[in-house]
């Protein structure tokens, strides 16, 4: 059986082709096939007005955008031998950009129009705002003109120019009839406004809507108020927004609604979620409201016209004198810090705002609460703000709060600023008819109340009966709280007490830091450089001397007689965190220094100083023989056979069980610098308190 063959045929493909010429088809070869065999239509052909000529006359004419817009393919028809199809330059062409489906360049024919056009180029997409369109075109004099036409009419009053530029604008993405909430809410994002609506319309229930973290009493509705970007702000309590219709107040479009959190730190936050044993899907829904909110956050702060960065960069030097004059320096923000909703970080852009708003013919409206209060720190002033706002702002009174009396700093503009002070009592401004109003840049001062006495604690460590933490009151001695733990036991040292205090810790600090400075001094002068010519110090030694003096931790000690104490004889009031350890007793004796061989011996009565260091090898060529000195085990000094320096009797110059012998270096052998570096290796040795801490 034979296969027919198509006979083949010879065609032209002239004009704008990349491949012109001659080609051999098929019979059944169209238009298109002799587009494709030539390599198709170089940029500057025309795809709407493709010519056929048969015999020196035009027998059709094909328009690919029919093809390739509508899939029409009648015009396109079967060649026959001999035809030539001619590929004519472009036309008309108009660019359209933008917000459209199908953006590109369009040529055009004389008849279509603007609606053609935009058919041409899959019609607007959804954000498109065609009423505000501009036209770019060449106005034939070396420049270009702009033209800006409403492109969502029937009749679109445009015609389109060879060379125009269409660029089709997206809408605004602001909201329009929405209000926002966010913060310690369940379901954060934007919802629909209608007249009408009120907080307990998006708030339904303090249950399932907002989260446990969520402060109950303090609450804001930011709003603009001008067509600047200004804001207010009105601030009101969930609990009456639900129950009473005097605070539940009418939104309006584009409100944004801020829950704060009522702590200031994650720890808490995470400690009340672990405690009201949420389940593994609260868990992933709440780290779901994180995540949505760090989006939300950014939205607002846009909102505001503030970036998230240039909030995390406020000082001192951005802050007016208010705040600087409340709050000192401003702690940077830190998400680590402080919670996802605390009003630490909701309130920094808007305080930032109300600053940046404010000029000479509106006041700050900003006020600070201190004292007293959970929360101090500065606020935004709502309208007619009461005491009761402020101290709701502040996060509530704490327990200390002095009701009788608090006062409010007031500064008052005229021909000179002068500053008020107004007396207050809280009792009867906190009630329903509170009539004192704040005003811009006033300062509430909640006062303590007076005598009033947070809970002390004293720990006892070591050798007592009944070790712990105890509660004490102001002025409770020593020996009364070593009563309560039932005193020593037999095994323990009294003349070894190590007694620690929480302000002397702080001025041993502050002394270490000051012996550290003065060194790094020593160092850059030019008598140091004296000094490492006679001492021989290595660069690496000086470091290592700056960088061991660096990590010395002070540890406050107090010497003290315990016996003298628990006889009565010496009282001694507690502290707030004062300790006291109770080694065991001991039976050595130890040498160190410029000795031999620094060592430790057992205790013997018989034994005197000159014997231990003997015993230890004898005195080095460079030790100071007699600068020779005796630490005793409750940390008091004394020289040997010098009894007027620590003691009144020489019964204090005896040794006994857990007192050190200090051989110093020979100041003569050293200079200043080299008396430092073996004073400070003689405090590390000296670490007998820590040590005996460490061992409890």
């Amino acid at each position: 059986m034979f296969k027919r063959r198509l006979r083949s045929m010879r065609i032209l493909v002239l004009g704008e082709a990349y491949k012109p010429g001659a080609y051999s088809v098929t019979s059944l070869a169209s238009i298109t096939h002799a587009l494709f065999v030539s390599g198709g239509i170089t940029e500057i052909g025309s795809l709407r007005n493709i010519q056929v000529k048969r015999q020196g006359k035009v027998v059709a004419t094909l328009d690919l955008y029919d093809l390739l817009t509508k899939g029409d393919s009648s015009n396109d028809i079967v060649l026959q031998s001999g035809d030539v199809v001619f590929i004519p330059p472009v036309g008309k062409q108009v660019t359209v950009s933008g917000l459209v489906k199908r953006p590109a360049i369009f040529e055009l024919t004389q008849n279509e129009t603007a609606q053609d056009l935009i058919r041409l180029a899959g019609g607007f997409k959804a954000e498109a705002f065609p009423q505000k369109t501009v036209i770019e075109r060449y106005a034939g004099n070396s420049f270009k003109t702009v033209l800006t036409r409403d492109f969502s009419q029937k009749e679109i009053s445009y015609k389109p120019y060879d060379g125009d530029v269409i660029k089709v604008q997206g809408s605004s993405e602001e909201l329009e009839n929405a209000v926002t909430i966010m913060g310690a809410v369940s379901h954060p994002g934007n919802y629909q406004w209608q007249k009408g609506d009120r907080i307990s319309d998006l708030i339904t229930s303090l249950k399932s809507d907002v989260l446990p973290i969520a402060d109950f009493d303090y609450s804001l509705i930011v709003r603009e108020k001008s067509i600047r970007g200004d804001i207010e702000l009105l601030q009101f309590s969930l609990v009456d927004a639900l129950e009473s219709q005097v605070t539940n107040y009418e939104l309006m479009p584009r409100d944004t609604v801020i829950i704060f959190s009522r702590f200031e730190e994650k720890a808490e936050e995470k400690r009340l979620l672990s405690d009201l044993a949420l389940s593994e899907k609260e868990i992933s829904h709440q780290a779901k409201v994180e995540q949505w909110q760090k989006f939300e956050n950014r939205k607002f702060l846009e909102f505001i016209g503030e970036s998230v960065e240039e909030a995390r960069e406020v000082d001192s030097k951005q802050l007016d004198s208010l705040t600087k004059l409340l709050t000192g320096q401003k702690d940077e923000l830190d998400e680590d810090e402080y919670s996802v909703f605390s009003r630490k970080k909701l309130l920094a852009p808007i305080i930032l705002k109300l600053q940046k708003q404010a000029s000479i013919f509106e006041d700050v409206a900003l006020f600070a609460v201190n004292g007293r209060v959970r929360y101090p720190g500065v606020y935004p002033l709502v309208s007619k703000a009461s005491i009761k706002h402020a101290i709701n702002a502040a996060g509530g009174l704490l327990e200390s709060a002095y009701l009788q009396s608090a006062e409010v700093t007031r500064i008052t503009k005229g021909d000179n600023v002068s500053i008020e002070h107004i007396a207050v009592n809280l009792t009867e401004t906190m009630g329903q008819t509170d009539s004192f109003i704040l005003q811009s840049k006033d300062s509430l001062n909640v006062f303590p109340t007076p005598n009033w006495s947070e809970e002390y604690k004293v720990n006892l460590y070591g050798e007592v009966r009944f070790p712990g933490t105890y509660s004490i009151k102001r002025g409770e001695t020593l020996e009364n709280v070593l009563e309560r733990a039932g005193g020593l036991t037999d095994f323990a040292a009294e003349n070894g007490a190590i007694f620690t205090r929480a302000s002397i810790r702080t001025k041993e600090r502050a002394q270490l830091q000051k012996l550290s400075d003065d060194l790094r001094r020593e160092i850059a002068s030019k008598s140091f450089s004296n000094s490492v010519t006679d001492a021989s110090l290595s660069y690496d030694d000086m470091d290592k001397l700056l960088k061991d003096l660096g990590q010395v931790q002070a540890l406050g000690r107090l010497v003290i007689d315990l016996p003298k104490i628990q006889s009565g004889s010496v009282s001694l009031e507690l502290e707030n965190g004062d300790a006291l350890y109770i080694p065991a007793k001991q039976n050595t004796v130890s040498v160190i220094g410029e000795v031999n061989v620094s060592t430790s011996h057992l205790y013997n009565d018989n034994l005197s100083v000159d014997d231990y260091l003997e015993y230890s090898g004898g005195l080095k060529q460079r030790a100071d023989e007699e600068r020779i000195y005796v630490i005793k085990a409750n940390g008091s000094v004394y020289i040997p056979n010098d009894s007027s320096w620590f003691a009144v009797n020489e019964s204090k110059n005896r040794l006994e069980p857990g007192d050190t012998i200090v051989v110093p270096l020979d100041a003569e052998y050293m200079n200043q610098l080299t008396l430092w570096s073996t004073a400070t290796q003689i405090v590390y040795q000296l670490g007998l308190a820590a040590a005996a801490i460490s061992a409890l």
